[in-house]
């Protein structure tokens, strides 16, 4: 019965949002609180980006209600760490409404970035230790550091793929849910305490995403805009490093000879964030070779690059899906299968997800190769058809009497 806990804050947290979602999409059609269609955006009309708004306040009213029940009496306990998150909410979401309304230059959104971070290292939710038989690695001064640079890092991941209807809030869902699922089961092996601050987070997460997602997904009535991603991307890292290296992960492995379990605390987290991650390396990459800043805007993100080769919207988002399931799914699955058969069944996930992302290149090689015959095939039978008139020409010409004097 411990789970309806849980439940209700996803439920508190999830109609919150919804409601909010709503009004907030009334007020900006009503005020025009939308910005113009920009050149790299999918949209094709212009649509209110402040639905980060919403998933803040259903946050807040979560956290709230979960304050008042006794089973969370602990989570609560740590008042320096739920304040500095929710410190560290405000900073990002005031920041993310300012840029969606403004447009702020990418300095003053780093410093807000890293100023998140740094809350949240100075509240206690800080990287001290690795998943190697729970030995700390990191000195004061670098945890904090690390910290800072993860939270910044996630931020942007997320943040840089918000492009597509639907795509951040269903791959932050994905990847909640199978982290909650990770939390739990710390919690069933560990003997972690149940309630704790990773999974309330995580579980007010989910919450706000399945109270957005409806007027998000396509065709979208309201955006999160860059609050609502900085917003995602801050309790996705503040939930991953609540809990990893916390917890020495060789208690789950009966056989202490099983080294891959014990970096699931590290690699989880990474396979549940890897497209984001992947997005965002690319993307500084390609900018820096470029001579522009890392957080100049471009449309050459993965989803672009999956619309450019063929797919529809709706079939570039589920894929995205698809990529964070098998991934997330797959890495979780090492805790409670054989790894000769979890590394098998996420093996052959990946290479469906591949061939799926893959296909439209097939299609495309297939139709150039038919266009290429068909154009072949025409010209033949015009060289033929010419052929024939020439001949039909020469044997005209023949039966034709030559000019003379008439006789």
């Amino acid at each position: 019965m411990r789970i309806v806990f849980y439940g209700l804050v996803v439920g508190v947290s999830a109609v919150v949002t919804f409601g909010l979602s709503w009004l907030i999409w009334k007020l900006s059609h009503r005020y025009r609180l939308y910005p113009k269609i920009r050149a790299r955006d999918v949209h094709t009309r212009p649509t209110p980006r402040l639905g980060g708004v919403a998933m803040f306040f259903g946050m807040l009213a979560a956290v709230g209600i979960a304050s008042f029940l006794p089973p969370f009496e602990s989570v609560f306990d740590q008042h320096l760490k739920v304040l500095a998150i929710l410190g560290a909410s405000v900073l990002i979401v005031g920041t993310g409404v300012a840029d969606d309304i403004w447009d702020l230059d990418w300095m003053t959104k780093l410093a807000a970035q890293i100023g998140a971070g740094f809350l949240l290292a100075w509240g206690g939710v800080q990287l001290s230790t690795l998943p190697i038989g729970g030995i700390s690695v990191f000195s004061p001064g670098i945890s904090l550091a690390v910290t800072v640079v993860a939270v910044v890092l996630v931020m942007n991941a997320i943040n840089f793929i918000d492009g597509l209807d639907g795509l951040v809030a269903g791959v932050a869902l994905i990847g909640a849910s199978v982290f909650f699922v990770y939390t739990y089961l710390l919690q069933r092996d560990a003997q972690t305490p149940y309630f704790n601050l990773a999974s309330l987070v995580t579980a007010v997460l989910i919450g706000a995403c399945i109270g957005f997602l409806p007027w998000n997904f396509r065709p979208a009535k309201l955006f999160m805009g860059d609050a609502g991603a900085l917003l995602v991307g801050l309790l996705l890292a503040t939930s991953t490093i609540s809990v990893t290296g916390q917890v020495d992960p060789a208690v789950f492995v009966s056989d202490r000879s099983a080294l891959f379990p014990a970096y699931i605390p590290l690699l989880l987290p990474l396979g549940i964030l890897v497209l984001p991650l992947l997005d965002f390396g690319l993307a500084v990459l390609r900018r820096l070779r470029a001579g522009k800043s890392p957080f100049s805007a471009d449309r050459l993100h993965l989803h672009h690059r999956l619309l450019d080769m063929g797919h529809s919207h709706l079939h570039a988002v589920l894929i995205f899906y698809a990529w964070t399931t098998v991934v997330s799914v797959g890495g979780l699955s090492f805790l409670f299968l054989p790894w000769p058969l979890a590394g098998g069944l996420t093996l052959a996930g990946l290479i469906v997800c591949a061939i799926v992302t893959l296909a439209p290149l097939g299609r495309r090689k297939a139709a150039e190769t038919a266009a290429q015959k068909t154009s072949e095939t025409e010209l033949d039978e015009e060289a033929a058809a010419a052929d024939g008139l020439d001949a039909a020409s020469t044997g005209s010409l023949a039966t034709i009497p030559s000019e003379g004097p008439t006789p």
